[in-house]
């Protein structure tokens, strides 16, 4: 892994890596040292996501793997022709 950013220990752990500062954590706890935490605000923005049928989506990777693409590519293509004849008609 790499190390910070500015090569500063980290504040808690005084880990100089992000190896260190994995195996401070792996034998510590936060609770240790909630004294020297502060409250934060943020927000997360993930992408939405789309479920189907596991066995659409079996038949999805079969037919992918059929044509040598992954199913991310195929469902692409399809998606893009469907509406490029949408537009069409």
């Amino acid at each position: 892994m790499s190390e910070n950013k500015n090569d500063q220990p980290s504040s808690i752990s005084n880990a100089r890596s992000l190896e260190e500062i994995g195996e401070y954590w792996d034998s510590h706890s936060l609770s240790d040292h909630w004294d020297q935490t502060h409250e934060v605000e943020f927000q997360v923005r993930a992408p939405r996501r789309i479920t189907i049928d596991s066995t659409v989506y079996a038949q999805l990777q079969n037919e992918a793997r059929q044509h040598g693409m992954s199913l991310e590519e195929l469902v692409k293509k399809w998606l893009i022709e469907r509406l490029s004849s949408n537009k069409a008609a």
